[in-house]
């Protein structure tokens, strides 16, 4: 039907399909893990085999979206590229508008808000 159209959608049966569809996802991808210290925060990410023809270095669950602030991802890899863009363009677009570097608040704030849009 089309109650998958939307994360605010319920379903007859009380099911939120997007929600549902964004946990398989995850499920096939890889354990992401922040940890925040005073002064640093570490992220770690599992790396799984590749396939023979894939090469290792392409493959990265993390990704920088601006000089100092960092992006990890558990989900697939095609959906965390269209994010990872959209944070680059949302961080470039703060330095221009502001002429600060971008806070990390801003730019977890801004990419929360392009995946809770979709």
């Amino acid at each position: 039907g089309r109650y998958d159209r939307a994360i605010t959608v319920f379903s007859p049966d009380g099911h939120l399909f997007q929600v549902e569809y964004a946990q398989e996802a995850v499920k096939k991808g890889s354990t992401a893990v922040g940890v925040k210290g005073k002064t640093c925060v570490v992220l770690g990410v599992e790396k799984k085999a590749t396939a023979k023809l894939q090469e290792n270095r392409t493959v990265s669950k993390i990704s920088l979206i601006d000089d100092h602030v960092a992006l990890a991802f558990a989900g697939l890899t095609a959906d965390a590229r269209v994010l990872i863009s959209r944070g680059q363009v949302g961080c470039k677009s703060y330095k221009l508008s502001v002429e600060d570097p971008v806070t990390v608040e801003y730019a977890a704030r801004h990419i929360a808000h392009i995946k809770q849009r979709y």
